[in-house]
């Protein structure tokens, strides 16, 4: 029997789930799972992977990630083939790793982020592995309430802004402690979940396939806003001359980091890879770029002042149909 096609399209999100096969272990060291998420910030910078949440358990893992050049698939073997191998020459085996080809459960995004975050994130506390979610380190919930350092390829604004707090750690920390939705719960405990996530609305659009599919923010799905035009929208929306945008300049913390906004805006916006980011803003490495972004989405998620400027810098961007 032919496998079902996987419904693709620029900014899509998804839900991927694999696990090992005949139940197996995947993950037996620690140097196993930071090898994995080794490839998760591999992908972000290679395939601009936007990876929102993740939990590694012993004999599967879950993943939440956004494609915006609607390339799951090289994602995933990317991810698979490499890992594969490596868990094979550190196991002295050889032979498929996993069950099968990996799950991805499409999602419609700004219905379910949050609650799909909570499911991901509480499944070592469900499966009885530890008594505090703040005590595992192999899921991005530390990350999420700042216990640990996030890592650059790790996007948390999305969920977090989505609260709509001003102490967005402690609102989430809430959050995910009430426990899982019982429609997510219900859905999952299927014995074959439906391939996508989401509203009936959701469902007709993509039978329509349409161009407003499940696009985050206010954005337009296919028209993506130039360098030029996204500097001088925020060079309006903050009241900054070009010049602070486009080189670096010491002290600014005390400023509004129009700098870093611009950066962050060409990443979600523009879909811009980090080394065209670096090159177009005067930096030597995409590493730099990834900095200045992630500075600025912890001070955004903390700033309500930003997160409206955001919004109408986007609404902005949006071109008229």
């Amino acid at each position: 029997m032919a496998r079902p096609l996987r419904i693709e399209y620029d900014g899509a999100w998804y839900h991927v789930i694999n696990r090992g096969t005949c139940h197996q272990s995947i993950f037996t060291t620690d140097e196993q799972r930071r090898y994995f998420l080794s490839l998760l910030a591999d992908t972000h910078d290679r395939f601009n992977a936007e990876w929102h949440a993740y939990c590694l358990m012993s004999n599967h893992y879950h993943l939440l990630v956004r494609t915006p050049e609607a390339n799951l698939p090289r994602i995933m073997r990317h991810i698979n083939g490499l890992y594969t191998q490596y868990y094979n020459r550190t196991e002295g085996r050889d032979g498929p790793l996993f069950r099968g080809r990996y799950k991805a459960i499409l999602v419609e995004a700004q219905a379910y982020w949050t609650q799909l975050s909570r499911y991901i994130h509480r499944n070592p506390l469900e499966a009885g592995l530890v008594k505090h979610l703040a005590q595992y380190r192999w899921s991005s919930y530390p990350a999420y309430i700042n216990r640990y350092k996030r890592p650059a390829w790790l996007t948390c604004e999305y969920i977090l802004t989505s609260l709509a707090s001003r102490q967005v750690i402690q609102a989430y920390k809430a959050y995910v402690a009430e426990g899982s939705d019982r429609e997510i719960t219900e859905y999952y405990a299927k014995y074959k979940q439906p391939p996508i996530l989401g509203s009936e609305a959701f469902r007709d659009r993509l039978k329509l396939r349409t161009k407003d599919i499940d696009v985050p923010g206010l954005r337009q799905a296919r028209v993506k806003p130039t360098v030029e035009r996204i500097i001088k929208v925020v060079c309006q929306h903050l009241d900054v001359g070009t010049a602070s945008i486009r080189t670096s300049q010491r002290g600014q913390t005390a400023k509004p980091p129009a700098r870093g906004m611009a950066m962050y805006v060409c990443q979600r916006e523009a879909d811009m890879k980090l080394n065209e980011i670096a090159r177009r803003f005067g930096l030597k490495h995409y590493a730099s770029a990834s900095t200045s972004i992630r500075q600025f989405e912890r001070r955004l998620a903390q700033n309500r002042w930003l997160q409206k400027r955001l919004k109408l810098i986007k609404l902005d961007l949006t071109p008229l149909s």
